[in-house]
């Protein structure tokens, strides 16, 4: 009897503020994963986050659901399904900038945005190994790169394995002249992968090749 290995399942879930262009991410990212062997269901409620048996047949769940609320059992789903194994992935405000009243939550994502002084801005990035032989392999072999976007302030957990960082230069708010911020980090919650990058605030911005590429190795790595 040959044995044959199922795909994988992942689990899109948006909403919340249209500005982020949710829809529109949502659309460019499932055929990268649906190219990586991934069975992929879309969904725009949180809703799904009470069906646990679905949700525990998942490897990853992306959330693309800028602020809005949740429910205490919508929220407790996700955070048991993560808990027990299931892989989180997601970007810019659909991530952390998803649910501002929920601690526990943002405890699980490891950060939450508060500001993106100047608003749409050019910004550079920086990989943080300079030695690309021995980079994470979501980042491996990429380069600093720039961004015309919002350039992330976030309140972040000291506990991230951070991957990616962009400093401020205090043209818009000189107090924090000078302040490295975490861009891209990866995190586990209990059993589960958590993978995070702040960039993203509209469908053009992974137009930048390494956007989408750290964006796409950080979905595969979070999967179970």
């Amino acid at each position: 009897m040959t044995a044959f290995k199922t795909s994988k399942k992942a689990l899109f879930v948006w909403g919340g503020w249209e500005g982020h262009e949710p829809k529109q991410c949502v659309d460019l990212f499932v055929p990268i994963l649906e190219a990586e062997g991934f069975e992929v269901t879309i969904s725009d409620t949180l809703d799904t986050y009470l069906e646990t048996e679905f949700m525990q047949s998942q490897d990853l769940i992306v959330q693309v659901y800028t602020m809005s609320t949740i429910t205490n059992e919508q929220e407790r789903g996700l955070l048991e399904t993560i808990k027990a194994g299931t892989g989180f992935a997601g970007w810019h405000g659909g991530m952390a900038d998803a649910f501002r009243n929920n601690p526990e939550y943002q405890f699980m994502v490891g950060g939450q945005w508060v500001a993106h002084p100047g608003n749409i801005i050019d910004y550079t990035v920086n990989i943080s190994s300079s030695d690309p032989s021995s980079s994470d392999p979501i980042v491996a072999g990429l380069q600093d790169f720039v961004m015309h976007s919002e350039q992330y302030y976030m309140h972040v957990d000291p506990g991230n394995e951070v991957l990616a960082t962009t400093t401020f230069n205090g043209e818009h708010c000189e107090w924090i002249t000078g302040t490295v911020m975490p861009v891209v980090w990866k995190r586990r919650w209990c059993a589960g992968r958590v993978f995070y990058s702040s960039l993203g605030h509209v469908h053009s911005d992974f137009d930048v090749f390494e956007a989408r590429e750290i964006m796409r190795r950080g979905m595969l790595w979070a999967a179970r």
